[in-house]
């Protein structure tokens, strides 16, 4: 089974038929409980049981025998949620992995219940799929630390509260039809909306692309930084979202300018373990470009995921690109509640 997705839109639609929900951050996961067994499947269908035995224990010791949840891993360390606590976890070493099932505990958000005991209720509409996850939840969620119930709420004015308050550990708001059942695999019926940002960074670094342009080899991606109080430029991500007619004329103008070294503090690293064909080599400029680009969320001083160009900056210092341009509070744990009457 996979999980029902979301259509990126650019407003939270409004009308009594839809139940908002904080977008979070995390791993999303579909965790089956049957007899004895758990699963954990991830949304690209990758059995999560062994890198988070903290979650397929506490939903062993659930009392209920057969039950299917939809909901996302979550990581909340002091300083607030992070992702890179999560991608950690992938990693092959069952010692690493079990030191860090002590050390940072995962939690699970549930957001909706599939199946419990011998009932379908994945297709019961969401209105009814809501009150049977807040009944389940009130029965087998107390006094257990690892998995809570994600808010929802009818009320349009909230959602927009949350959307505007995007912190650490959610990065925007999902709506969801209350009158359809779950739809497996589909966009249909429920959707995302993202609160972007934007920061003024340096480009520190490139990487070339897998793709010629004719024999030459051209940018796949610039690597970006930002300086701290101390005047170390560190690595906070990268944007490939350049268009193809530009990447010749970017490729001869930060050839021209490879350097030695270029990132003071954090650097980039290798590929990432979720990948498999990109180059760990990169090619350290001067860092004397700024660009301006869009982020959705960050985590660990990082853009979580790719950035996309908004507009060179000539008229603007590369010693002016500070990571406090990233700062962000730590989340606050949103209290879980149904609608009220009123508000529906």
């Amino acid at each position: 089974m996979e999980p029902m997705e979301a259509e990126s839109v650019t407003e939270l639609p409004r009308g009594a038929q839809w139940q908002y929900e904080p977008k979070w951050d995390g791993f999303r996961c579909l965790l089956i409980r049957d007899g004895r067994s758990v699963r954990m499947r991830s949304k690209g269908g990758r059995d999560l049981v062994r890198y988070f035995p903290e979650i397929a224990s506490a939903a062993s010791a659930i009392t209920a025998g057969s039950f299917m949840l939809d909901g996302e891993l979550i990581i909340q360390l002091e300083e607030g949620y992070s992702f890179d606590a999560l991608l950690q976890r992938i990693h092959p070493a069952a010692s690493r992995v079990k030191r860090l099932a002590r050390e940072t505990p995962a939690h699970f958000i549930a957001f909706d219940l599939l199946r419990s005991a011998e009932v379908d209720v994945g297709a019961l509409p969401l209105a009814k799929r809501r009150l049977a996850l807040e009944k389940f939840a009130r029965r087998y969620f107390r006094g257990n630390e690892v998995f809570e119930l994600s808010p929802a709420n009818r009320d349009f004015a909230e959602a927009k509260r949350w959307l505007q308050h995007v912190e650490d550990g959610h990065d925007g708001v999902v709506a969801k039809r209350l009158d359809l059942a779950y739809r497996s695999g589909t966009r249909d019926g429920m959707q995302k909306i993202k609160l972007l940002r934007s920061a003024d960074c340096v480009v520190g670094g490139f990487r070339y692309g897998e793709k010629k342009q004719g024999k030459r080899k051209v940018l796949g991606s610039l690597l970006l930084g930002l300086y701290d109080d101390a005047g170390r430029l560190h690595h906070v991500g990268f944007t490939s979202a350049i268009k193809a007619s530009d990447r010749v004329g970017l490729t001869e103008k930060f050839e021209k300018i490879v350097s030695k070294s270029s990132f003071t503090g954090k650097a980039p690293g290798g590929p990432s373990r979720w990948s498999t064909r990109r180059s760990a080599e990169w090619q350290p400029v001067r860092p004397v470009h700024v660009v301006e680009v869009c982020y959705d969320h960050v985590s660990g001083g990082r853009f979580r995921h790719g950035t996309k160009i908004l507009r060179w900056r000539q008229d603007k210092k590369p010693s002016q690109c500070r990571m406090d341009q990233l700062r962000q509070k730590s989340a606050k744990r949103l209290q879980a509640r149904a609608a009220k009457p009123d508000e529906r």
